[in-house]
Formats: structure tokens, sequence, C-alpha cells
């Protein structure tokens, strides 16, 4: 099995490779040069970059990294993207099956790659949260969400920043007598004063403890209704969340 390795870059964002001792598949590489110099100081070559979708601390590494030899997936509207992918296909990179996910929302091209029992999401569902809705519409980025949700529990979330603790900030809000959120925070909150990342997470997890894949309990809507009064269903819930989110 390929060994999984996240790679801080910028402030908050991770670059996840899947490699063995010589080649390594990268995902979504937003700054070229950290990229650069672990593959040099292992002698190790890049084997195919997966982009989830088109901002550009997802793909601003691609214009250095890129070379005719080397497959680049992902959307189509990425310039240097030379394998373009819609969703729905699956393909083999360092003898590995991986499976593409449209997860439209955050951007309408989003994308979602399962490689065995990892999950890199990019920017649809994160630690305990999901990602803000730029392009698409809360209907599109709820479906999204319950379509990585059916994947099995033991599933690594393998999303491109660093939100966790902000996001459980947010979660302990909205249900703030939750004892199981209460235990995950100061897990998370002692991962990072150890200079930890908190990633991946796991979809029990996330089904568990992120208010976002929990829509249909009764606890979130009555938090949510606490937003927007008179609201009702998975979809008024998810929407009234989501705009608090963005304004916590």
């Amino acid at each position: 099995m390929l060994t999984l390795t996240a790679l801080p870059i910028f402030s908050d964002n991770y670059i996840w490779l899947l490699h063995n001792e010589q080649a390594v598949i990268a995902v979504d590489p937003g700054e070229a040069a950290p990229l650069q110099a672990w593959l040099a100081a292992r002698g190790a070559q890049l084997a195919g970059i997966l982009i989830t979708h088109h901002h550009h601390d997802h793909t601003g590494g691609l214009a250095a990294l890129a070379s005719p030899a080397l497959p680049i997936y992902g959307p189509a509207g990425v310039a240097e993207v030379n394998r373009p992918l819609v969703g729905g296909e699956s393909f083999t990179l360092l003898e590995t099956p991986i499976e593409v996910i449209a997860t439209p929302g955050h951007t309408l091209d989003h994308l979602s790659y399962l490689v065995a029992d990892r999950l890199f999401c990019g920017d649809t569902l994160f630690s305990a949260g999901c990602g803000r809705l730029f392009e698409g519409t809360p209907a599109q980025m709820l479906a999204s969400l319950q379509r990585l949700a059916a994947l099995p529990a033991r599933t690594q979330v393998c999303c491109t920043h660093e939100y966790t603790a902000s996001n459980l900030r947010f979660a302990r809000h909205l249900e703030p007598e939750n004892a199981t959120l209460a235990q995950r925070e100061a897990e998370v909150l002692a991962l990072r004063a150890a200079g930890k990342a908190s990633l991946p997470s796991n979809m029990g997890l996330e089904l568990a403890t992120n208010p976002f894949l929990r829509c249909g309990e009764a606890t979130i809507q009555a938090a949510a209704q606490r937003f927007s009064p008179g609201i009702s269903g998975e979809l008024a819930t998810f929407t009234a969340l989501r705009e608090w989110k963005n304004q916590f």
C-alpha cells in the first residue's frame, strides 16, 4: 500500500502525497517549491498529480511542475490538466486504482478522489466542517456531502486545509453539551499545540461530529433554528448552518 504524507504549505494548506520509495502522486500542489524540495531530498519522481478544483491555492504549483510526460488529472478548466475529468471515471496510478467523484458546491468543477480507503476531498468535506459555496448551490453541496458520507466509516478524510480546530469551535457552539465534540476538540487542540496535523480524519468520526453531515438530526436542526427560525428539513438546515458559519 502506498504511504500517505501531508506536506504543509502556506498557512493552512496540505499537499497530500501518496508514494513508494521512488514515485509520488501529489494532490493539489498549490506551491511547487516545497514539493520539489521534498522530492529532491528523497530522490523521488512525480508519477502523477490529482487536482480537485481550480482555485489557485490548489493549482499554483502546476506551471513549475508540469511536463509533457507527467499525467495531471483534474477539471478541464485548469490550464495544466492533460487528463480532464468530470466525475465517474476510474484510472490507475502506481498500480493503484483511483475513483473520481464529482462533488460540486464549493466550485462547480470540484472533484474528489477515492484511493483505496483514502478520500482526497479538497474543499468539499473538511474535518468537522465543509467548504464555502463560491459557485454551487446549497443543494449541490449537500448532495456532494451525502455522497461522501455514504463511504465506509474507515475511509480516511484527506482534505486540503487545517481547519479542524476552528470548525470544532463552531460545532461546539451549536451543541455545547455534546461530550463527543468536547473530547474531539480537546484531542485536536493537543495535536495542534504539539505541532502535529489534525488530519487525516475518518468518515466514522465525521459522521459523529461534523454538523454538516448531521443535518437530519434533531439537535442540529434545533441549533439551526436559532439562526433561522421557522426552517425545517435537511436542506434548509444545511443552508442555515453554512451561512451561520460564514459569519461565525
